[in-house]
């Protein structure tokens, strides 16, 4: 008499295998190709950031500040470059752009 066993047969267990694959490899280059688009949002809006503290200061000094590092050591800012290492630059107008 024939025991009735429950289970996964090996073919069952290849064929989730197998699409569990193929979702990984439709997957992991999407997440790739985001990292870049994630880190140039990023670095956008720290730019956005940093300009708010630029004129921050400019209205407690009555001045820009001459370089970043003096926003940097005043306590306006923690890093001053963008979350992809980027260094952020001010320029004599008070604006903030990346220096590449």
């Amino acid at each position: 008499m024939l025991k009735n066993e429950k289970g996964f047969t090996l073919i069952e267990m290849l064929i989730v295998l197998l699409i569990i694959s193929v979702l990984l490899l439709l997957t992991i280059p999407n997440v790739i190709q985001h990292n870049t688009f994630v880190d140039e949002k990023g670095c956008e809006a720290y730019i956005d950031l940093v300009q708010s503290q630029v004129q921050l200061y400019k209205l407690d000094e009555g001045e820009y500040p001459s370089d970043i590092s003096v926003l940097k050591q005043e306590g306006y800012i923690d890093e001053s470059t963008c979350p992809d290492s980027r260094p952020l630059t001010i320029n004599s107008d008070g604006s903030v752009t990346i220096n590449d």
